[in-house]
């Protein structure tokens, strides 16, 4: 008679350090699947929604007063900038015309 399998739960420190493994150390998914007794497919299931969740963190919406805030800091840098990109065209003018 066939022995019933059952699947292995790892915990979450296990779980994380396959993960840490495969994505900072770039260990074999198939090396750590065969030495955890695990499936390959279930490792790169970790990592699928490791960063997945990952990116979802990252998005960050914006009020439409923060929206101004930033649009106006932009563009106080930008006026900053061709106001110094102004100011070293005509340097470069001097410079030119009277070579030392």
């Amino acid at each position: 008679m066939k022995e019933k399998q059952t699947r292995k739960r790892l915990d979450a420190q296990t779980k994380e350090y396959i993960l840490k493994s495969v994505l900072e150390d770039g260990a074999k998914v198939s090396d750590l699947a065969f030495k955890f007794e695990i499936g390959s497919s279930t490792i790169h299931k970790w990592i699928k929604n490791y960063r997945e969740s990952k990116n979802q963190d990252v998005t960050r919406y914006f009020t439409s007063s923060e929206v101004d805030k930033l649009q106006a800091a932009f563009d106080k840098k930008l006026r900053d900038l061709e106001e110094e990109n102004e100011i070293l065209k005509k340097a470069m003018h001097i410079f030119a015309k009277n070579p030392e």
